[in-house]
């Protein structure tokens, strides 16, 4: 009886488990990797984050979320002629087991309007909304952490130290 008890209590707390983060199976579909958002000083009410995604499927990442800034968009930079521009993109495609890379000067995930600077070897909240090749949507939690150079060492200078909103 005693053992048949205990079978019961793990069954049903795997259960509600599985019942209380649906998200989990759908957003495990598209792997991050390399993920962090850039330090940013007193007075600077912009910076970006950068990671790179794999969807195993395919994917479109239709925005981005974060308690630390008023506003999050997916951005992409591009030259258009002489002059680099940026601007933010209603949705960006992962095609089906290629990885997107999310990187200064490229497509990343702009932060606009910071409540307060983000400080080296901190972490920020950001959420990634997903949407399969069926229009269904999935959020995928992040905690990314924020430096002056990517993991690995790569600068994170060039071409967003200019960038104004």
């Amino acid at each position: 009886m005693k053992k048949l008890l205990h079978t019961a209590t793990l069954v049903s707390t795997l259960a509600a488990a599985l019942v209380s983060t649906p998200t989990w199976a759908q957003t495990a579909a598209v792997k991050v990797e390399g993920a962090w958002a850039r330090a940013s000083v007193q007075g600077q009410k912009a910076t970006g984050a950068f990671m790179r995604l794999t969807a195993k499927d395919g994917a479109r990442l239709v925005r981005a979320e974060s308690p630390a800034a008023g506003i999050t968009e997916v951005h992409e930079m591009k030259m258009e002629g002489d002059i680099m521009k940026m601007r933010a993109v209603p949705t960006l495609d992962l095609p089906a087991g290629k990885t997107v890379e999310l990187k200064p000067g490229g497509y990343h995930v702009m932060l606009l309007d910071l409540k307060a600077p983000l400080a080296k070897d901190s972490s920020v909240p950001i959420t990634l909304v997903f949407q399969d090749a069926k229009g269904v949507e999935s959020k995928l939690h992040l905690t990314v952490p924020v430096g002056t150079a990517a993991p690995g060492g790569a600068m994170a200078g060039g071409m967003m130290d200019g960038h104004k909103h």
